[in-house]
């Protein structure tokens, strides 16, 4: 058992410790973290290794670190709060409803929930431009209204992953209709993090006072396993402005709900029990059954245009046919570029997540969060 292995296991969940110390007696994690939570009760909560590349400072509590795309469930449960909280607009409702720009080059017929299950053709920009306004989220989202999409954009169940625009997508949705970012919704409604004493420790936007716990990122030294490459997946990963420079304080300042959301293990085992419990976190029930359904009906089912994987889309989570979020096909569940997963299974109202900051080259099924995840339901 390695002795940098630190936290709290239930009684009869000591296989989920041992799997976790394995992965880093293999060589496999730099730190991580994981946490399950079921219908309230924390089961797990270990962390392990260090947040620094030097190795100088040790994993713990309170180490926060950035899960890429894992955000993107959290942020679509915030989608969900503020359609919930609307007396006007819900998933199916048109986007040129209250962003009219957003209908130019034949967007027009788009609903909330196709641009929220990657139908609507903005996976990436194929024209050049200066990758810094990936930190002006409102001058982002004015490009994405007036791009032409890259496929024709009318919602055919199939999907083409945006791994970066659809946090615009998602963030321009909230601000229009709630008036508020959806950081702010999430930090002022859900976590509780505007105030002096949050809830849960988890951040769309993460704040200059909070840096200092935020992990060093020790990124992979092999490319993502894309596949046979196709004009989406260049747009959307593989030319010099598909991204900002990560990693940064204006990176992890500014909200970017697709990518840069900043917790730790607990804070998004927490945040996915909104799956598990069907819109309820904590004691508060945020989604109504009419925003719930919108929210994780399936909207795709089918080979991915960007991603080489078949995926099952709702409107921002993912299903789970593939059963990379455990066992049950009844789950919810979203993965981050590195390795970063969470699940939320309505069945055992169950929620898990695991963080890292040594990625790997994986885009979905990490085999180190797929041994903790397996070990879980094992002991279930």
């Amino acid at each position: 058992m390695s002795d940098n292995v630190r936290g709290y296991v239930k009684p009869g969940f000591e296989h989920v410790r041992d799997v976790f110390a394995q992965n880093f007696e293999k060589g496999e994690e730099l730190g991580a973290g994981f946490a399950a939570i079921q219908d309230g009760e924390v089961l797990v909560d270990l962390q392990g290794g260090f947040a620094d590349r030097a190795k100088k400072q040790i994993w713990d509590e309170r180490t926060l670190v950035p899960i890429y795309s894992t955000t993107k469930a959290i942020s679509a449960f915030v989608v969900a709060y503020v359609l919930s909280q609307s007396d006007r607009y819900s998933h199916e409702s048109k986007m040129t409803e209250f962003w009219p720009e957003f209908g130019a080059a034949g967007k027009e017929a788009l609903t909330i929930g196709d641009v929220l299950s990657h139908q609507g053709g903005l996976p990436g920009f194929k024209d050049e431009f200066d990758p810094s306004l990936w930190l002006d989220p409102v001058g982002l989202s004015a490009k994405l209204a007036e791009t032409e999409p890259l496929w024709s954009p009318v919602p055919d169940g199939t999907s083409g992953y945006h791994p970066l625009t659809w946090g615009y997508l998602a963030g321009e949705i909230v601000r229009r209709i709630a008036g508020k970012s959806l950081g702010t919704v999430l930090a002022e409604v859900i976590t509780g993090t505007a105030g002096d004493a949050p809830d849960i420790d988890f951040w769309i936007g993460t704040p200059e006072s909070e840096h200092d716990r935020c992990a060093d990122i020790q990124r992979p030294k092999e490319l993502p396993e894309l596949g046979p490459i196709n004009d989406f997946k260049k747009a959307a990963f593989m030319t010099k402005w598909a991204s900002p420079n990560r990693g940064g304080p204006e990176w992890r300042k500014t909200e970017i709900p697709s990518a840069n959301g900043h917790g730790t293990a607990k804070s998004v085992a927490q945040l996915y029990a909104g799956f598990a419990q069907g819109g309820r976190i904590g004691e508060t029930q945020f989604l109504d059954e009419e925003s719930w359904e919108g929210l994780t009906r399936q909207r795709t089912f089918g080979p991915d245009r960007v991603l080489p994987f078949e995926i099952e889309f709702a409107a921002g989570v993912m299903r789970n046919s593939s059963e990379f979020y455990g066992p049950n096909h009844n789950s919810f569940g979203h993965s981050g570029w590195g390795g970063s997963a969470a699940l939320g299974d309505p069945d055992l109202k169950l929620s898990a997540a695991y963080v890292m900051n040594r990625q790997s080259n994986k885009l979905q099924a990490d085999p180190r969060g797929q041994r903790l995840f397996a070990a879980l339901y094992d002991c279930i």
